[in-house]
Formats: C-alpha cells, sequence, structure tokens
C-alpha cells in the first residue's frame, strides 16, 4: 500500500514556510537581542547585584541567530 502524496502536501507545507520565513528573517536581520541581558547591554552581579557590562553579547546587546550561525559554518565548510 502506497501513501497517497495528496495528504503529505498539507503537512509539508506549512513546514516549508515555516523554514523559508526563518531563512529570509536570518538573511534580513541576523542578530538578535540578547537573552541575558535583553539588549540593554547590562547585567546584574551574581553576589553584588550591581550593575555590570553583559559579557555574552560583549556589550552590543546582541548575538547572532542559530540559523545565521549554521549559515555561516556552511559557508566556511566551502
Amino acid at each position: 500500500m502506497t501513501p497517497d502524496p495528496s495528504l503529505l502536501v498539507p503537512l509539508a507545507l506549512p513546514l516549508l514556510i515555516v523554514t523559508v520565513g526563518y531563512g529570509v528573517l536570518c538573511w534580513i536581520r541576523p542578530f538578535r537581542p540578547c537573552r541575558h541581558c535583553a539588549g540593554t547591554t547590562r547585567t546584574t552581579g551574581r553576589f553584588t547585584g550591581r550593575p555590570r557590562p553583559c559579557r555574552h553579547c560583549d556589550h552590543t546587546g546582541l548575538t547572532l541567530r542559530a540559523g545565521r550561525r549554521a549559515t555561516n559554518a556552511l559557508r566556511r565548510l566551502r
């Protein structure tokens, strides 16, 4: 018994749309706000509670998206 291809289209189409949409987003906006400092470039110290520069984003408030990081790695392989 072979699967009917007309049943696979409604399942595959949303996945394709989401994947292409995320690829376009990574191309247009490769950076996202840092999740540790929420884009403010400052975090608080663990023990003192004093504000200090965020070490995760190097005080820029931005980090590279996972999709863009993967794209850059694939480009470097070539």
